[in-house]
């Protein structure tokens, strides 16, 4: 039986995420291993990745690997992943959704969130337009690097916090004691959910990653990843979006914000024919 070679960024969180799907495949019987590797978005670090404008600026090294036969399937938290994959690469598995929500990292108390001078740092731009919604006098930080490396640049500086997604912290083990759940920020499209792709052509590999896979998360991340599409989204925009189920309903929530957050539009819908309702028909209701 072939070694399934799978592809990963070489973090601790990504390097997590890779060894849970091995863990996965190795319950199923299948011999794998872990090839990692450094994306440019792992070496760029001095910019706001909103300033970089390239697309799968933490995908693109590991889908040359995968086109080039260099490894079988790569695994990547799913809101890095471009809404258009690159031809020749497929989605092999989605796998059951972790915490979806943003946390914020504090120093101190919480008294400055009521402050009218305060420094919160952050390299997203849905983050940052959703914080100076809520906080317009606030000012905002550039900061980049992986979960710990963003851990220790919030201790080794006077910003009051700094906000991370729940399950990077939660996955290794680092979400610190002072920390506040940011449930009225929404998520980046996907947030939570680890996605594995696969080359097109390989259909036996596809058939072994079957049982890794999770319906109700793939449907929910597809609708939110079609709503970023349409509006032509992604790290250079401020949109974010959630869909759960709850009581065979799907729930879905997205909004646009303006860069400095002044600026909103959000819809809240309950969708009871899942069918009718596409990214683009609930990106037309945010413009409108």
């Amino acid at each position: 039986m072939n070694t399934i070679r799978i592809g990963t960024r070489d973090s601790e969180l990504a390097l997590w995420q890779a060894k849970t799907v091995q863990n996965q495949l190795k319950t199923l019987g299948y011999p794998t291993e872990i090839v990692s590797t450094k994306s440019h978005g792992d070496i760029e670090l001095s910019k706001p990745l909103y300033e970089m404008g390239v697309t799968g600026i933490f995908t693109k090294a590991l889908d040359i690997a995968l086109l080039n036969s260099e490894i079988d399937i790569a695994v990547h938290s799913m809101k890095d992943v471009p809404t258009a994959l690159p031809e020749g690469i497929v989605v092999g598995a989605v796998l059951k959704r972790g915490n979806p929500h943003d946390v914020l990292v504090y120093k101190g108390d919480l008294s400055f969130l009521e402050a009218e001078i305060a420094t919160i740092a952050t390299s997203s731009l849905r983050r940052k337009a959703q914080w100076l919604h809520r906080y317009p006098h606030h000012n905002i930080e550039n900061l980049r690097g992986n979960v710990n490396t963003r851990l220790q640049k919030l201790t080794d500086n006077s910003w009051n916090g700094a906000i991370f997604a729940a399950a990077g912290l939660e996955r290794i083990n680092k979400l610190p004691e002072k920390h506040l759940v940011l449930d009225w920020m929404l998520p980046a499209p996907a947030q939570g959910a680890i996605v594995v792709v696969v080359r097109e052509d390989n259909v036996a590999l596809q058939k072994k990653l079957l049982p890794l896979h999770d319906d109700y998360t793939y449907i929910a991340t597809q609708l939110e990843r079609d709503f970023l599409r349409a509006l032509e989204g992604g790290c250079t925009a401020p949109i974010g979006a959630f869909a759960e189920f709850k009581d065979e309903k799907l729930y879905f929530k997205g909004g646009l914000w303006s860069e400095d957050g002044k600026e909103s539009s959000v819809i809240d819908e309950v969708l009871t024919q899942i069918d009718e309702y596409t990214g683009e028909k609930l990106a037309t209701m945010v413009r409108s």
